[in-house]
Order: C-alpha cells, then structure tokens, then sequence
C-alpha cells in the first residue's frame, strides 16, 4: 500500500527537485540558470517549498513566493500527472499566501499547456498574456477545485 504526504522540503532535497523540474516536458526552463540552487534554499528557509513525499520518494513540489504573493513553482514528476498530486501541492502552497496575509495569487505558464487548462479548471482568471506565457490570479478567498488528496 502507497503511503502519500505533503510535507517541508528541507535542503538536501534541491536536487531532487532540480531533476523534476529539469524532466518536465511543458513549462521547459529554457535557461537553466535563472533558477538556482541558491533560489531554492531561499524558499527553504523563508517560506515553504512543498514536496509530495510516496513512500520516500518526491513525486512533486511546489513553492509560493510570499514576498509577491506568486506561486513560484508547481512541478509534478512525468509520468505521476492525472492522481491529484498538483491540486494538493498548488493548495499547500497557496495555504503559505493566506498565511502571509495575501489576498490573491498571480502564476505564470505557458499559452497553450495542460498547465493552462489546469490552472482555468482550477478557477484562476487570465490577467493578461506576454509573448507565449499567461499570467493568470485567483482570489484567495476562493477554494481550489476539489479533485486531489489532502495528504498534509
């Protein structure tokens, strides 16, 4: 039997996370160095980077930005897509927003992507879009779309 959690990521689980990000098929990080070791650490220990934790493993992450109120990242191993783990991890990590006291959330994501439709399912607005991205906000006092396990 699986046993599934969302948890913290501590430190030593960035390069983990590197190689989630860096396997995803949509969404690329066409410039690997705009997002650093060190950005991560700063989430680690200035707000929180969720991971979903199976059995040991890290299937997936996500961090908030509390300084802006975006959502930093939401990344789920290929392969582990359609079980609920990006719901769950997209609401641990807006529980940070609420918690510094943010009243809506802005992301990013490419025009066009299952994280598009994703993200409109899950009742976010588009704001506007800039070249191949959509820049998308939901008020945090909506709850997201049921559809994940709660894990936490």
């Amino acid at each position: 039997m699986t046993h599934a959690t969302i948890r913290r990521a501590g430190h030593a689980e960035i390069p983990r996370l590197f190689a989630i990000r860096l396997a995803v098929t949509e969404n690329p990080l066409i410039d690997p160095t705009r997002v650093t070791a060190a950005d991560c650490a700063w989430f680690v220990d200035h707000s929180d980077i969720w991971v979903w934790d199976e059995d040991g493993a890290v299937r997936g992450f996500s961090a908030a930005d509390p300084r802006d109120g975006s959502i930093w990242a939401l990344f789920v191993e290929p392969g582990q897509d359609g079980r609920g783990i990006g719901r769950a991890l997209l609401d641990a990590a807006l529980g940070t927003l609420r918690a510094h006291g943010h009243r809506t959330a802005t992301l990013t994501t490419g025009a066009g992507t299952r994280a598009e439709g994703f993200y409109r399912k899950a009742g976010w607005t588009e704001i506007r879009r800039e070249r191949a991205e959509i820049i998308f906000s939901l008020p945090l006092s909506v709850t997201p779309a049921a559809g994940g396990p709660a894990g936490r």
